[in-house]
Formats: structure tokens, sequence, C-alpha cells
């Protein structure tokens, strides 16, 4: 349910310009020197009193604007529902003064003051609105500054992770076995390395690539993973042919597979299971548990990234899901049509 933003103009505003309202009108009686004070009085009177209904009625009926409701413009029918408010009102207030002063001519009277009343309420009305309109749109830069400030953030603390160097010192040192040891999958090593750094290089500035090229990144850093813990690391992928071509947060696959290393054992007499299929409107990373006997520091950063630049980018989050044998991550799936 939306609320209503806190915007407010000071009582003290509204009283003042009310009262001085209801001099104004009465100053051409008081400098002919011939009046009924009757009559001022009332006449003053019935414009402070309508002066506040306007400033409060055009208040309480503000529209609720959203952030991307802000542009939406000037709307006639508020307007036109205000002004025969105000006409209403502003009609009963003539009466009960023809009640009170039953000499005066009521028609001419009240003609009168229903012009007046119109003229308050379009001044009113268009003054409040555009004070409005002002502050929403203030309201509005603020939040879009504060979504860039932290969309940066978040692509710093991606490229932070993208770049790791404990996988790139744990990397080279399987490099160096191999090539020591002569492994016959040694050139497959150093081109997959060389594709994964090149697809970081690629992506990185983009917010979201293809599901098939955040696959291409995952083989190349599967493999690489596989050959530093070879039977202890196993992968099962099933994500359905036709969400190749939705899309993905670049390196949100690569983030969560690489969680799973940091936070469970991976040995060969302890494998770690990792599945990555589609299930409805989901692509799901799940593993099997089997924390560290000294587990990492963690911040928890590298899945509040990923659901940030979903907050961000969809409008939802990741639902993440822990329980004492697996540990899962769900992703929405983003069609290329329902983003921005």
């Amino acid at each position: 349910m939306k609320k209503r933003q806190s915007f407010k103009i000071s009582g003290r505003i509204i009283w003042l310009s009310s009262l001085f309202l209801g001099v104004i009108v009465s100053l051409p009686n008081l400098i002919q020197h011939q009046y009924n004070i009757y009559e001022v009085i009332a006449n003053s009177l019935i414009t402070f009193v309508f002066s506040l209904f306007v400033w409060y009625y055009n208040m309480l009926t503000l529209p609720v604007y959203t952030s991307h409701e802000v542009a939406r413009g000037f709307s006639l029918y508020p307007l036109i529902k205000n002004l025969l408010v105000g006409l209403v009102v502003m009609f009963l207030l003539s009466y009960i003064q023809q009640l009170i002063l039953t000499h005066i001519n009521f028609g001419p009277v009240m003609l009168m003051f229903e012009v007046r009343g119109v003229l308050i309420n379009l001044t009113f009305y268009m003054f409040i609105h555009m004070l409005y309109q002002t502050y929403q749109n203030q309201r509005v830069s603020i939040e879009l500054e504060r979504t860039r400030m932290d969309n940066l953030a978040a692509q710093y603390e991606l490229l932070r992770q993208q770049v790791n160097p404990h996988f790139l010192f744990n990397t080279l040192n399987t490099l160096k076995y191999m090539v020591e040891s002569e492994d016959e999958h040694s050139v497959d090593f150093i081109l997959k390395l060389s594709d994964f750094y090149r697809f970081t290089l690629e992506n990185r500035k983009l917010d979201l690539i293809h599901l098939s090229e955040e696959m291409k990144i995952l083989e190349a850093y599967i493999f690489l993973l596989k050959a530093r813990f070879e039977e202890g690391f196993e992968v099962n992928i099933q994500v359905e042919e036709s969400l190749q071509k939705s899309m993905i947060p670049p390196f949100t696959l690569q983030l969560l597979v690489e969680n799973c290393i940091k936070h469970n054992v991976v040995a060969p007499d302890k494998p770690l299971y990792v599945e990555i299929y589609s299930e409805k409107d989901f692509i799901v990373v799940k593993n099997n548990v089997q924390p560290k006997i000294t587990p990492e520091a963690s911040t928890g950063i590298g899945l509040e990234n990923i659901n940030e630049r979903y907050n961000h980018l969809l409008n939802r989050n990741i639902d993440i899901c822990p329980e004492s044998s697996t540990f899962t991550v769900k992703l929405p799936v983003i069609n290329e049509d329902n983003h921005y």
C-alpha cells in the first residue's frame, strides 16, 4: 500500500495567509468610510474560513506519487473536483451569512463570494501543487543519486570479487603443478583461464548479459576449479534451453559457485556437489552443506551484492534458503522485455 510522503506546509503560513486574505477583502469597504461593520466582519470571516478550508483540503487530497508517477504532470480531474467542492462550501458559508444578516441581498452576495472562492481555490491549488511537484522532484533526485551510489558500490564489490587474489593465486599454483607434472590438460587449462579473464574484461561494465554468455563464463570457471579439486568437486547443470536468451547480471553464477567453495569442505573423500537448474521462473543454485572446521571470515557481501543488483534491475530480491544439509539460492528469471 502506498504511503503519503511527509510533505508539509507550515501551519503559521496557512493561518497567516488566510488571515491576510480575510483582511484584504474588507479594505475596499473600510476605505469608503461607509460600511456596515457586521457585513465587513462577516465578509472577512467567510474569506478567512474558506481560505483555511482550501489550504487543508488541498493538502489532504494531494495525490500519492511514486518515483515512477511523479512525471505524469498536471491532471485536470483533481482541479475540477476541488473547484466543485469549493463552490459547495462557499455556498454554505454564504447561506449561513444570509441566516445571520437577513437584510443582505443573497443572490448578488452569493455570486460575489463564489467568484472569490474560485479565485482563491485556483490560486492555492496551483501554488500547493507547484510546491508538491518540486518536493517530489527533489525526492526522486535524491533517490536516483542514492541508487547510483549503491550501484557504484555494488559494481566495485563485484570487481573486487571477480579479481579475487586467492582464486588467482590458487589457479596459478594449479597451473604450475600441471606444467611441472607435464599434465596433458595444461594447454586447455591455460586457454580456459584466458577465456575466463577475457569474459571478465568484456562483461564487467554491463548490467545484464544473456544467460548463454553467463554459462560460457561459468564453464571456464568450473574447468579451472575441476583442475584444482578434481574428484572433490562436482557440478551438475540442468537449465532449460528456452532460458538461454533470458538475462542475468554478469558473474552471478560464478560468484555463487565461488561462495560454495569458500564456505564448504572440498575433498575427494568428501566431495562438494553443486546443482544449477531451472525451476519455474527461477535459476536455482544448490549445494550440499559441509562446513569447514575453520571457516573463512565472511561478511555476506557476495550474496548481498547479487541481491542488490537484482533489486536495482528488477525490483525483486533473490531467495536464499539455508537448511541443515543444503544451501539454496534462487535467482528470478529476467526476460528481455521486463527489465529497465
